[in-house]
């Protein structure tokens, strides 16, 4: 079969886990991305990815926060998406304090995080975005208050959650959660959390069906468990090596190493043979 368009995730998959790009996984992006449209999906914001984006040199837009938007970086704005109603997200702030959880949230513009409570993950993340220039840097900044910004804001895309396990799960059970939001663990009592409808695979489907490429000639490679519907509705589906288990199910390779190696470029070479 011969594939006609690459979406990759990029934490554990494109990235190493010092967060830059895989020197090898980047210099064969850059030859198919000139065949075929390459597309990055991702749990990320759209202003903590346009650092790869740019040095992928990509053109296509790109699929943010696991499904909930697509951004298009060429004209500065959403093509299309699924926000969290403002009186939502003050409901969902309540009772993530309640229940005393520490929050990152997605905002129109960039991610916010407590002065106060900072989510431990968020703090390297704010020195990494500081090491880029002014005009390039993403926005990653901390706040005072949660409702404040979220008065200052157009658009809650997600939150971020994580707390004790006991609160944790407490505060997943709450019938305002169940009924109104869907997510994937992320790490240890961490979770995504979003407008119920959005996964990875559903937006990654309505891009192709807009741009007239059947799903089955489409590669995606990633490795944790928000990458699962995408990886099952493609015809080239990669799971890396250290994924979980759940997560390999749905992939039809498996990577010969994990994010650090090179088999995932080595099946690249295989999906999209090129000639120098």
């Amino acid at each position: 079969m011969t594939y006609q368009f690459l979406a990759l995730d990029l934490d554990g998959t494109t990235l190493q886990n010092d967060h830059t790009l895989h020197p090898l996984v980047k210099e064969y992006v850059q030859k198919i991305k000139h065949h075929y449209p390459v597309m990055i999906v991702t749990g990320r914001h759209h202003t903590a990815a346009k650092p790869y984006y740019d040095e992928l040199g990509l053109t296509t837009p790109i699929i943010c926060c696991n499904g909930v938007y697509r951004y298009d970086y060429t004209n500065h704005c959403v093509e299309t998406g699924i926000a969290i109603p403002h009186d939502l997200a003050q409901s969902f702030l309540a009772l993530a304090h309640q229940y005393q959880l520490q929050l990152v949230m997605y905002t129109e513009d960039g991610m916010a995080f407590s002065h106060h409570d900072p989510i431990p993950y968020m703090l390297p993340l704010k020195q990494w975005a500081q090491s880029y220039p002014i005009d390039q840097r993403p926005n990653i900044y901390q706040v005072e208050s949660f409702e404040a910004e979220l008065n200052k804001t157009n658009k809650v895309w997600k939150f971020v959650a994580q707390g004790s396990a006991k609160n944790f799960q407490a505060f997943l059970q709450q019938p305002l959660i169940e009924q109104y939001f869907s997510g994937s663990l992320s790490g240890e009592n961490k979770i995504d959390l979003a407008m119920k409808g959005h996964s990875k695979g559903k937006a990654l489907i309505d891009y192709l069906a807009a741009k007239n490429i059947d799903e089955k000639h489409a590669v995606a490679a990633g490795d944790n468990y928000n990458d699962i519907s995408m990886l099952s509705v493609v015809g080239g589906s990669i799971a890396m090596l250290h994924a979980h288990d759940e997560v390999k199910k749905h992939a039809k390779i498996i990577c010969t190493t994990d994010n650090q190696g090179d088999g995932l470029t080595q099946l690249l070479k295989q999906y999209f043979p090129i000639k120098n």
